[in-house]
């Protein structure tokens, strides 16, 4: 398989690989303001792991790293949106579509993936499937994008919990309505989720 390899801090990001199949659960507890975070090989679709570092030397020396992002949706194909809290270490205050985060040393991007949805919706059981893998890279951040679709079901995944310290609010957009917000330019939109719906759009997606 060819890889199209970014430039270091570039704004470009590799190719996206569709993947498929069932995560299974596993959630961790809450972490520490500066966990330690795996990092991975600039540019390798297949997940090398090279060593690690705290959260501030990520964001501080923009380090390649992986993080998840799980696009939850409901029964009627609905997007839950949300929007960041003004004290976000990055793009705060914007609105995403992708609840996830930093993959944590040790730790596998399944697992994180969980994990993040626990903590930022408070969903919990819900089973995700693998979509896509791409390497996205901008001045703020550098890392391999493991992404998820969530099939939200509140009979038997539970109420949707918003983290206070990472989410201000939320809400169900129809697809529809979420594509004329995100063509307005006065609604602040984060960078890297607004490129990563994209490329799940170009696969076909929504289904």
């Amino acid at each position: 398989m060819t890889v199209d390899r970014p430039e270091p801090r570039s704004v470009a990001a590799s190719a996206a690989v569709p993947v498929t199949g069932r995560v299974g659960v596993a959630v961790s507890t809450i972490p520490g303001v500066d966990e330690l975070v795996a990092l991975y090989a600039e540019g390798d679709l297949a997940g090398r792991v090279v060593g690690a570092a705290p959260r501030s030397q990520v964001r501080a020396r923009n380090l390649p790293h992986a993080a998840t992002a799980v696009l939850v949706r409901d029964g009627s194909g609905r997007v839950y949106v949300h929007r960041r809290t003004e004290t976000k270490d990055i793009y705060p205050g914007c609105h995403d579509v992708w609840a996830g985060g930093v993959v944590l040393a040790g730790e596998d991007p399944d697992q994180a993936a969980q994990r993040e949805l626990a903590e930022e919706l408070g969903v919990r059981g819900c089973p995700l499937t693998p979509v896509l893998r791409y390497w996205y890279a901008d001045e703020a951040t550098s890392y391999l994008a493991f992404v998820y679709e969530a099939r939200y079901d509140p009979d038997r995944d539970g109420p949707i919990v918003h983290q206070p310290a990472e989410v201000a609010a939320g809400w169900w957009l129809d697809w529809d309505e979420l594509l004329t917000r995100l063509a307005d330019p006065t609604w602040p939109f984060v960078p890297d989720g607004r490129a990563t719906l994209h490329r799940y759009l170009a696969l076909g997606h929504p289904s």
